[in-house]
């Protein structure tokens, strides 16, 4: 995903990092020592930014943890009805965007610079055009900005559950249908959402204000963001620059939406080019079909060419190798010795030797007759949950350091506490703060007023506690335990995952969530449990402690990008309730809409399906493997799985430990284990090769032209990854109301008549 938004180095539903300076992007790893990398690269690489866009210099001496002091003052209310709507609709069309591209691939990707840049132009305009309008007119500052910025990402979120937790329980027929269980997911989701929201806000003051400096909790993606507000309004030209923006962010969501309505119809000829099918149909040899058959084409889809043109070079050669070691190497190893075995992909006798080695289905998922895909799921996920723990380990210097902010703070307010009620013969000195610690500390901006109150938060938060207890056992019969177990695991998990995003940029889903699930499935092994209610109360829990710990890792991310541009937490506070509230409602609805139209995203091994949904793959496979008593895997796989494991653990550390100082220059080059493992669950090729075609083109552009690049290259990325989202919903609601693109179009080029 990188929350950052992404990569949720995480379940394999991965959330693109927001943090689009353009170095920045090969490496968003922390440094070995846990920190969050040198601050003065970063501030850099925004202060290029800015200069070459002839906005104000920025000083490389700017501290990242004290808020922008050159901003202009804002008297009138910010949280305006047109700053809401803005935000509303930016979030809205990210959320069905992330939906579309989470089945897909396991992407998601924030609203945090679409909603920024969307807002900025549209609002200056609205100031500009319609000052004399009410609701419409006014002037309009950056903290505006922010408000509508926050709205977009809140409404923005909510996505992941529904690309990875939620198809799973379908497909393993544990729900009924997601149209029939629409209040119920909808409720599960506002459960989770309101407890991450209420849960995040007290951790504003811990992770924002007084231990960020400590810790260097940058939250790189939220310095990125409030870096391209205050950008455009400091600029003497900003409304003309945030206009050009605009403009290409525009003409990027146009075209990826039009390309991805039209192309259903002749999809072999403007989405998917299969040369080895064209040199099958040329030269008729057999030997093409073999290649054809383990997915080898391209796919020229805007949003993966987005997503690379964002994440650079080094993730889409991961995610292209990792194609290649699974679908290349490994795969046809396993099938030629006899180990994995595959099915005629058609009856068709003029494609005999075309093959589908992607099924999933019952008699390809046992340890004598497994399917490749059923083999190499194993080995990806294995060594997905290492990488993502070793990461987290990684970072053991950060997490013991926070806790000795928070039990000093801890103690420090006891002591003030003890003072106030007057208590003797106990000095509170020893409690307070020592003068260095007190020196760290950064005193928060906002003024008492503008704080969100503990009245605000705590009876939320308690409500929502008794309220979940309540209808999880009512709806879907989980126990209290269960329950409270599945909460304090999302409480527990969203501190690593704050920690995490505010270091690195990259939010620890798959560590949340499949921890999560290894946890409860331990409590639901005994007798007293039947399968199916096992499976269930799994990927349900599972889904509440992801839910909760994405949100708060997100909503706090949020409040970072507040802090430096100096905007109320109550305001932000009330952004982020109206941006979750619709979140809540949409993330489910758009969902239902895929679902009805794509019936095989509910299938565990469907003939064909346009979404590979490797999220929803791993979260099944997890749930099945820590319930079922007599689950078994290739032996094969298993001990491969274990090696991978141990592999990827390792290259962890030689990032971490081999390259630094001298070295450090080669962690740019050092692969991404956490992308090679997802593409070892993902039965196709051509996300990884159009995300290298995108990292390739804005190598190219950055290289010839830096200034345009830094411009208009991350605009473009979002118009894109929006665009072909929204196209994607055009198709499910047109396939709803009856459009059968296969008898309108044609197929003409597709490998047996089916692309």
């Amino acid at each position: 995903m990188a929350s950052s938004r992404g990569v949720e180095v995480g379940n394999p539903h991965e959330k693109l990092p927001n943090n689009y300076s353009y170095d920045g992007r090969y490496s968003t790893e922390s440094n070995s020592d846990g920190t969050a990398g040198d601050e003065d690269t970063l501030l850099n690489s925004h202060s290029d930014r800015a200069s070459s866009n002839d906005e104000p210099s920025t000083s490389t001496t700017i501290d990242p943890f004290l808020p922008f002091d050159d901003l202009p003052d804002e008297d009138r209310n910010i949280l305006t009805l047109r700053a809401i709507a803005i935000g509303l609709l930016c979030g809205g069309l990210v959320n069905a965007s992330n939906i579309y591209l989470g089945l897909k691939s396991g992407w998601t990707a924030g609203a945090n610079i679409f909603g920024s840049i969307v807002g900025f132009a549209v609002l200056k305009s609205c100031s500009k055009y319609f000052s004399g309008v009410p609701i419409l007119g006014g002037p309009f500052g950056p903290r505006e900005n922010n408000i509508a910025q926050t709205v977009a990402t809140a409404a923005g979120g909510l996505s992941n559950v529904f690309v990875s937790a939620m198809p799973a329980l379908y497909q393993l027929n544990l729900m009924q249908t997601p149209l029939q269980d629409f209040w119920r997911i909808t409720i599960l989701t506002a459960l989770g959402a309101y407890f991450g929201l209420f849960f995040a806000t007290p951790l504003r003051g811990f992770f924002v204000i007084h231990a960020a400096r400590e810790l260097q909790l940058v939250f790189p993606s939220s310095y990125a963001t409030a870096t391209t507000i205050r950008s455009m309004h400091l600029a003497v030209d900003g409304a003309h620059l945030a206009k050009k923006k605009m403009r290409a962010l525009s003409l990027g969501f146009v075209f990826a939406t039009v390309c991805r309505v039209v192309s259903q119809f002749a999809i072999g000829v403007f989405w998917d080019w299969h040369p080895f099918t064209w040199l099958y149909l040329v030269t008729g040899s057999k030997a093409f079909l073999g290649l054809e058959s383990w997915s080898w084409f391209v796919e020229w889809s805007p949003a993966f060419i987005g997503s690379g043109m964002l994440v650079g070079m080094n993730v889409s050669l991961s995610f292209v190798g990792g194609s290649l070691l699974a679908w290349g190497i490994i795969g046809p190893i396993l099938v030629h010795r006899g180990i994995a075995f595959g099915r005629p992909a058609t009856s068709d006798y003029e494609w005999d030797g075309y093959m589908s080695y992607s099924s999933l289905a019952p008699e390809f998922t046992s340890p004598e007759h497994p399917s490749p895909r059923y083999w190499l799921l194993w080995p990806g996920i294995a060594c997905m949950i290492a990488v993502s723990f070793t990461e987290l380990a990684c970072q053991w210097r950060v997490f013991l350091l926070s806790g000795k902010v928070l039990w000093r703070s801890m103690s420090s307010a006891w002591a003030r506490l003890k003072k106030s009620r007057r208590y003797e013969g106990i000095s509170s000195d020893k409690y307070d703060l020592d003068d260095e610690a007190t020196a760290m500390r950064t005193a928060d901006p906002a003024p008492r007023h503008e704080q969100v109150e503990t009245w605000m938060w705590l009876p939320g938060l308690i409500a929502v506690l008794f309220i979940t207890c309540i209808i999880m056992k009512v709806e879907f019969n989980m126990p209290v335990f269960e329950v409270l177990l599945a909460l304090f695991l999302a409480f527990f998990f969203s501190f690593l995952a704050i920690q995490a995003t505010g270091a690195t940029d990259i939010t620890p889903l798959t560590a949340a969530s499949k921890a999560s699930q290894v946890i409860l499935g331990a409590t639901t092994s005994g007798p007293g449990w039947t399968l199916l209610q096992a499976q269930r109360l799994n990927l349900i829990g599972g889904a509440l402690s992801s839910i909760g710990a994405n949100q708060s890792a997100d909503l706090t991310g949020d409040f970072r990008v507040g802090f430096l541009l100096r905007t109320s937490p109550k305001l932000q506070w009330f952004a982020q309730s109206i941006g979750t509230l619709v979140a809540v409602f949409l993330a489910p609805s758009i969902f239902v809409l895929f679902s009805t139209a794509y019936p095989c995203i509910l299938e565990p091994s469907p003939q064909s399906c346009p979404f590979g949904a490797p999220s929803v793959s791993a979260w099944r496979a997890v749930a099945v493997a820590v319930t079922s008593p007599d689950f078994t895997l290739p032996a094969t796989s298993k001990w491969f799985s274990i090696f991978f494991a141990v592999f990827g653990a390792s290259m962890v550390l030689v990032r971490h430990c081999l390259w630094t100082g001298n070295w450090e220059w080669m962690r740019k080059y050092h692969p991404n284990m956490m992308i090679i493992s997802l593409a070892f669950l993902l039965p196709s090729t051509h996300y990884g090769t159009a995300m290298t075609i995108g990292a390739s083109v804005a190598w190219a552009w950055h290289s010839q032209s830096p200034r345009t690049f830094a411009t208009f290259g991350s605009a473009v990325a979002a118009g894109f990854m929006a665009g072909e989202g929204i196209g994607g919903v055009v198709n499910a609601a047109l396939t709803i109301i009856g459009v059968d693109f296969d008898k309108i179009g044609t197929t003409f080029l597709c490998p047996a008549g089916s692309c």
